[in-house]
Formats: C-alpha cells, sequence, structure tokens
C-alpha cells in the first residue's frame, strides 16, 4: 500500500463537510471477538437459524440463551486502537457520526459519541411479555436465562434477530445521518447484510466519497481510496496522517 493513498485518505477527510462511518465485525476481531461468520465464529457453533431469530427465541428461549450467555462473554471485550483512532476523527470534527452492525458497544467505550447501533446492542434487555427494561449489569448478576423481576418471563436482548426488522426508528436516524453525508469511511465490513449493505451505495449514488478499510475489500468498483490491512494498524496510520 502506497503513502499516497493514505493521503489522498486524509486530503478527503478534512475536505469533507460531513464524513461519517459504517462498520462491521471486521473492526473487533482486534479486540479479540471473532467474525461470527469467521472459521471460529459463532455461526461455526450454532445453527443460525436454530438460533439466531425470533422464532427460535419464541419457541425455546432457554435454548437460544445458552447461546447468548457465551455471546455476553465474547463481548466482554474493550475496544482496540482502531476504535479510538475513529473516536479521535469524531473528536477533531472529521467525523459526524457511526453506523455500526456490530453489537458490541465498542465504539462508545472506545470514546465515539454519535453511534447508531443499526442491529441492537447487549446492553439492554427487554421482557417481551410487559415491556420491561433491563441494562447488562442486572442481567450479569442474574442466573441465566435471565427472567423478568416483574413477572418472570425470560428477556430478549435488544439485538435484532434474523426474521426481524430493523426498528423504524433506527432507520429514521439513519436516513437522517446519511442526507448530508459526503463522505463514508466503510470498515471492517463484507457488505452482504441487508439493509446494512445499501448504505455505501446510497452514500455513493448521492454523490459521496467512499474510503474502505478491509483485509479484503469489496468497494474497490466505487471507493475513492482502498485501504488493505488490519482495522486498528490502517486506523492508526492513517489518524497520523491527519494530526
Amino acid at each position: 500500500m502506497t503513502e499516497d493513498l493514505f493521503d489522498k485518505a486524509a486530503a478527503l477527510l478534512q475536505k469533507s463537510r460531513n464524513g461519517m462511518a459504517l462498520t462491521g465485525a471486521g473492526v473487533s476481531t482486534e479486540s479479540g471477538i471473532p467474525d461470527f461468520r469467521g472459521k471460529n465464529g459463532l455461526w461455526s457453533r450454532y445453527d443460525p437459524i436454530e438460533y439466531g431469530t425470533l422464532g427460535a427465541f419464541m419457541a425455546n428461549p432457554a435454548k437460544v440463551w445458552r447461546m447468548l450467555t457465551g455471546l455476553l462473554e465474547a463481548v466482554a471485550a474493550e475496544p482496540n486502537k482502531g476504535h479510538r483512532a475513529l473516536a479521535t476523527l469524531e473528536q477533531q470534527g472529521l467525523l459526524s457520526g457511526i453506523i455500526t452492525q456490530n453489537i458490541d458497544s465498542l465504539h462508545r467505550k472506545g470514546g465515539s459519541k454519535n453511534v447508531i447501533a443499526f442491529h441492537g446492542s447487549l446492553d439492554t434487555f427487554t421482557c417481551l411479555s410487559c415491556a420491561a427494561s433491563y441494562n447488562l449489569a442486572y442481567v450479569k448478576e442474574s442466573s441465566l436465562p435471565p427472567h423478568c423481576s416483574s413477572c418472570n418471563a425470560i428477556l430478549k436482548p435488544d439485538i435484532v434477530f434474523f426474521d426481524e426488522r430493523i426498528p423504524e426508528t433506527i432507520l429514521n436516524q439513519t436516513e437522517q445521518m446519511l442526507t448530508s453525508a459526503d463522505l463514508l469511511l466503510v470498515a471492517g465490513t463484507s457488505c452482504q447484510i441487508q439493509p446494512a449493505a445499501r448504505i455505501p451505495f446510497t452514500v455513493f449514488n448521492r454523490g459521496g466519497q467512499i474510503i474502505e478499510i478491509n483485509r479484503e475489500p469489496v468497494l474497490s468498483h466505487m471507493a475513492a481510496v482502498t485501504l488493505e490491512g488490519n482495522f486498528s494498524s490502517v486506523m492508526e496510520k492513517l489518524v497520523a496522517r491527519l494530526t
């Protein structure tokens, strides 16, 4: 990768009036969270239809919680240098916000403020019977699967299962964020999961610039700059260009 590419990416960020970021699983692997779809990922051990749908949860919540218990352990991770670098770009006014497909809340832990958790997060949980809401601390202190203290129903994490629609409030927030976006930094995502996969195309078709950071780039046909490599090392080098 030539130094010119980093200079070009830095120039695009500095020129941008309203830059955004879209992130996927690849930004969290360096924090010790395997890509769910990777060789050692969650879906190599659990069938996504059997464990990853709301229908499966409603049919047998205790069974699905056996998978979720391991997921809670997996996301008890710390943000990496790449997460902190994105927060630095926000602090410098070079990024206005982040749309993440990850449910690990590592962007917020890393210092980013304006974050849309497109697929929800494991920070909160809801009782599907009485709609009471609980935080992660309550769940961790409970015997698993966790039950509602009011009606004793099993709690559901506030994440979007495969057969669920993205909440309308999240779609509206995302559209508002993208309306004026003139640059999108896409990092650590294969852009395969809909509707998040449409986001780069939305920005590009509206005339926005795309910067892609990926081990295996997928947007070279539309990206103004493609930075191939590990998320943390690429982000650190990019931030260094900007400071």
